[in-house]
């Protein structure tokens, strides 16, 4: 499985709205900045979030996009399947092989346990902590 830059950068943006969850919208100019992002990019990929009710936009000089939902209630998984698609290790699996389908099905299980039980509170956190602690970690 391979994540794009459509599935990095919207996961992302949503950490970054999910450290200023109840603290009012943020604009994407300011994600984009802050993370050296394309805001013309950023400006592609809202759309997608904000229909799925991830994100909800508010108007005006003070406007921008925030979570419709607490951090803790978004996981990592919800944000790769909206922007990446269905989560496949594999495609094209040729029915007859067992022991390399098993494989492959372990594998992809394993990875949508991370992504599925990695709440976006849970990467907030982390990246919160990173900083503390002088080291950089990557999503």
């Amino acid at each position: 499985m391979r994540i794009s830059t459509r599935g990095r950068y919207g996961l992302t943006m949503i950490v970054a709205l999910g450290k200023k969850y109840g603290e009012g919208p943020m604009p994407l100019r300011k994600i984009a900045e802050e993370h050296d992002l394309s805001d013309a990019y950023l400006e592609q990929l809202i759309p997608v979030l904000r229909n799925s009710g991830l994100v909800t936009s508010v108007r005006g000089a003070y406007g921008g996009y925030k979570l419709s939902k607490p951090p803790t209630d978004i996981t990592a998984g919800d944000i790769i399947r909206l922007l990446e698609g269905p989560i496949q290790v594999v495609e094209g699996i040729e029915e007859g092989n067992i022991p390399q389908q098993s494989l492959w099905n372990r594998i992809g299980d394993a990875i949508r346990e991370v992504l599925d039980t990695t709440t976006i509170q849970d990467l907030v956190d982390a990246e919160e902590s990173s900083t503390n602690d002088g080291y950089m970690y990557y999503i």
